[in-house]
């Protein structure tokens, strides 16, 4: 599809289906969920060697971390679908006695979910879920900087749904920008905060409802009382799973400075019980995207090599970049003078700064954008409470990484600069929905109080509203 050519046509085609009155029926959206998820079981092999070719994600880190969740949570919406579907009655206050005043979820119509290029199965798949169970139809913009993942995903999606229902449209920058223009009835977008904002802008002049899943730098905070063999192994599987390309990985340490040196060998223990002393030669290790993203975290190590307490290794003819430890300061400082303390990395580079109080270590996090994640990791209860509590942020964990986001029950989705709108499990179906308040009042009863003339009423409208 050219830019701007046949956008809107592709949509009349959408709304048309979506007038049809079919995906308003519950078997209809069941159908297609089973439909789905049949699918994804028949393009396992596809999908899995595309993962590879893309990112080089071992095949059990594909499974466990893009297609087994979705089809986890396909299961779950199937189960659950009739009974998020059903109108809600809600209770009336005195003065509105004789109504009946119900909730009824109803879908937007056309659905844009536009994916990144880290996790470019899931990420894509997850939201049409939501979708698909709130009754509306999809256009899906897979990244094109995952080209393998994003074929297999157009051919699977083409085999198995009705083109004016869900389909798949494959594309540069351009295609992007002449789709985020069009008058979609929801934009869901996932990428970075600066595209988000682009997004955003284009969704406005049409006043298209968004939902923005960006980024952000995640903190772990390890304080004195953690366990730190697990709080290591915790850090470095959320870490270094997809070399880093996580939007909730730990994004920078922040760790007690009476256990930073033990924190710190255990944590390069871990990398190489995880990786081996060459992780470059481990078939668990992923690689950078590609030659952009390699040459800005390139240029980052470069930047704070006087900082490397474990790893620094690159190599750009593999897109490879070794788990890489750097220690670049006290959290009590205003400004750190270090590259990888600037934005988000999104790469292999693990920052860690150290502190004394834990005020100093909320102030961190405080004196920076919202992040989409955090974590603590202590035994200390007051600890978990007082960064749990005082800090904002998308979601978290307290002694673990990533974990929260495959919870079926807990939104996911970021706050402030890390994102508009959370999703997953029911969360997804309410975010696709518009949630429409109907009241009904009986004719068998007539509140004359509230029609004109209002002479000598006053009094009883101030006692009853009250």
């Amino acid at each position: 599809m050219a830019a701007n050519l046949g956008v809107t046509e592709m949509l009349e085609e959408h709304k048309q289906f979506f007038r049809s009155g079919m995906t308003a029926d519950a078997a209809f959206r069941m159908e297609q969920l089973n439909k789905l998820k049949s699918a994804i079981v028949l393009y396992e092999r596809d999908l899995l060697d595309a993962l590879y070719k893309d990112l080089r994600k071992s095949e059990t880190e594909a499974y466990g971390s893009e297609i087994g969740l979705v089809l986890g949570s396909i299961s779950y919406m199937i189960k659950n679908l009739c009974k998020w579907m059903k109108p809600k009655r809600v209770r009336a206050p005195l003065h509105l006695f004789g109504t009946k005043s119900r909730i009824i979820p109803e879908p937007y119509g056309t659905v844009l979910i536009i994916g990144p290029f880290n996790y470019p199965v899931q990420l894509v798949l997850e939201p049409l879920l939501g979708a698909i169970a709130a009754g509306n139809c999809a256009v899906i913009k897979p990244s094109e900087s995952s080209p393998h993942v994003s074929a297999v995903i157009a051919r699977m999606i083409e085999d198995t749904f009705d083109k004016s229902y869900i389909r798949v449209v494959e594309g540069d920058k351009d295609i992007t920008s002449a789709l985020i223009h069009a008058p979609f009835d929801y934009i869901f977008f996932t990428g970075s905060g600066a595209v988000g904002k682009i997004v955003m802008e284009a969704a406005a002049r049409n006043l298209v409802p968004v939902t923005l899943e960006l980024g952000g730098k995640s903190p772990a905070i390890i304080d004195r009382t953690a366990n730190l063999e697990l709080a290591a192994k915790r850090i470095a599987w959320g870490k270094w799973m997809n070399a880093g390309q996580t939007c909730i990985a730990p994004d920078y340490l922040i760790v007690h400075e009476s256990v930073k040196e033990p924190f710190a060998r255990k944590l390069q223990e871990i990398i190489r019980s995880f990786y081996g002393d060459n992780p470059q030669a481990s078939a668990d290790y992923g690689r950078i995207i590609n030659e952009r993203q390699f040459d800005r975290l390139a240029s980052i190590l470069q930047h704070d090599q006087s900082r490397i307490a474990h790893g620094g290794r690159i190599d750009r003819d593999d897109l490879y970049i070794e788990p890489t430890l750097l220690d670049v300061g006290n959290a009590e400082d205003s400004r750190i003078e270090a590259a990888s303390m600037e934005d988000e990395l999104f790469g292999p580079l693990l920052p860690m700064l150290t502190y004394s109080d834990l005020e100093d270590a909320i102030s961190q996090v405080r004196n920076r954008p919202k992040p989409l994640a955090l974590y603590v990791f202590s035994e200390d209860r007051g600890v978990q409470d007082r960064v749990m509590g005082t800090l904002s942020f998308g979601g978290g964990c307290v002694n673990d990484t990533l974990s929260h986001i495959i919870n079926h029950h807990l939104p996911f989705g970021g706050v402030g600069h890390s994102g508009i709108g959370g999703y997953h499990g029911k969360h997804s179906f309410d975010l696709f929905s518009h949630h429409k308040s109907v009241l009904k009042r009986s004719t068998r009863f007539e509140p004359g109080i509230l029609f004109p003339p209002y002479e000598g009423k006053l009094k009883l409208f101030r006692k009853v509203l009250k």
